[in-house]
């Protein structure tokens, strides 16, 4: 396997104020393409630290990527830290400078002298074109190990690393590279330790593969790995995938790693059936997930949030005697709810939340984190009352959200009732 290191670089970055979403995304295409990720750095905007680190990274691995500090202001030091690297000075790069220069050409502007500084590259260095903003990055070869150096900013770093860097990688290590083939299984209502217990005999079945999980949450994704890309390996992931649903099947909503509004409005355009969705206490944010998803006004009928009683009644036809019988977190309101929006929308489908989220509103008959999902179709209408028990607000909401999108996955697959989440 070939040593790879990533490199962070912005006090930004150091201090927590920004996340390092870069080094992530890198990780997991360097993976898919073979090369073995063993370590993450991150340091910030001093020439001294970054040096010492490029030093130490360069002098241990094959490929180092670095993210970050090419901009035109100067606490962009990577360029110079470089050169300090390769015992080299920085120089002004023609194709570098016109790049830059065009930029602001397409904007119409003139280039602020400042820009020119990331012109500058060090000396011998090649210049990786960046067509989405003002920085170029460049790669240098030290003692062996070749080194990318791309923008900070995510969409600049991720078009130059898809366009350029990974061809070059390609080429440089073409005869070395075993690149993996993984398989995304996503489940909603078990737990990761659960999942691991479950699937625990999955190495003694296949010992060719490698079992991982990540909590995308409220999501655990299950992923299968195999070493290689040739024919024989589909066919194992294939089978090992059919393994895991045999075992936990009824929790898994994508075998393909697709996001479940994404398989539920899959699931609704075979039909040829449309939603409509009310929501209390997700306060939209299962009708931002689904329009989220390109195409979805083909599945996608109407969204109201009605939060106030007031407007549970006057437009979904939720009756008031409901309400004050039985409270606007009640069964018997979901279904309405989801009757009322169904026929608003004159959809196939009516879905439906109302519940608690917290962190106050609770009682001993209510705590935080009940939620009542209503779902209708022309046949029937039904609600199930679900307690989960998270300490926020957005974690509350998020669940509710996917249990109502599971509950109506069901329906669509199985014409199940019950949810186990």
């Amino acid at each position: 396997m070939i040593h790879t290191e990533i490199l962070a670089t912005g006090d930004e970055l150091r201090s927590g104020a920004l996340v390092d979403t870069n080094s992530a995304w890198l990780s997991s295409r360097l993976e898919e393409s073979g090369l073995a990720v063993r370590r993450h750095i991150c340091v910030g905007d001093a020439l001294s630290d970054l040096t010492a680190a490029l030093a130490e990274m360069s002098s241990r691995a094959e490929v180092v990527l670095v993210t970050g500090g090419l901009g035109p202001t100067p606490d962009d030091l990577s360029a110079q830290a470089a050169a300090k690297l390769l015992d080299t000075e920085l120089e002004l790069c023609a194709e570098a400078l016109e790049q830059v220069k065009a930029f602001f050409r397409s904007i119409g502007r003139d280039m602020p002298e400042s820009n020119r500084r990331q012109a500058m590259l060090p000396r011998g260095a090649q210049m990786l074109p960046n067509p989405l903003g003002t920085a170029p990055g460049f790669s240098c070869v030290c003692t062996g190990c070749v080194l990318y150096f791309l923008p900070g900013v995510p969409q600049e770093m991720r078009r130059m690393y898809t366009q350029t860097v990974q061809p070059d990688l390609v080429r440089r290590f073409r005869n070395r590279l075993e690149p993996n083939s993984t398989r995304t299984l996503s489940a909603f209502g078990i737990s990761e330790s659960g999942a691991a217990s479950a699937l625990q005999d999955l190495g003694r079945k296949f010992p060719d593969l490698t079992l991982g999980f990540r909590v995308h949450f409220p999501e655990v994704q299950i992923k299968l790995t195999a070493r290689g890309n040739s024919r024989d390996v589909h066919p194992l992931l294939d089978r090992a995938a059919a393994w895991v649903q045999a075992r936990i099947g009824e929790y898994i909503f994508s075998a393909t790693g697709q996001p479940i509004a994404r398989v539920v409005e899959d699931l609704l355009r075979s039909r040829s059936s449309t939603l409509a969705v009310a929501e209390s206490c997700t306060g939209g944010l299962i009708s931002h997930w689904l329009t989220e998803i390109p195409g979805s006004s083909d599945i996608f009928a109407l969204s109201a949030v009605t939060y106030a009683n007031e407007a549970k009644t006057r437009i979904l036809g939720v009756a008031e005697e409901t309400l004050q019988r039985h409270g606007a977190v009640s069964e018997e309101v979901a279904r309405e709810m989801a009757r009322g929006v169904r026929l608003a929308g004159r959809a196939g489908l009516g879905l439906a939340t109302t519940g608690i989220a917290g962190p106050a509103g609770g009682s001993e008959a209510k705590p935080v984190g009940t939620v009542c999902i209503g779902l209708s179709d022309q046949e029937r209408t039904i609600a199930r009352r679900f307690q989960f028990s998270y300490p926020s607000r957005e974690a509350n909401k998020k669940m509710f959200a996917m249990a109502a999108l599971d509950l109506l996955r069901r329906r669509l697959t199985a014409g199940q009732e019950n949810v186990n989440a």
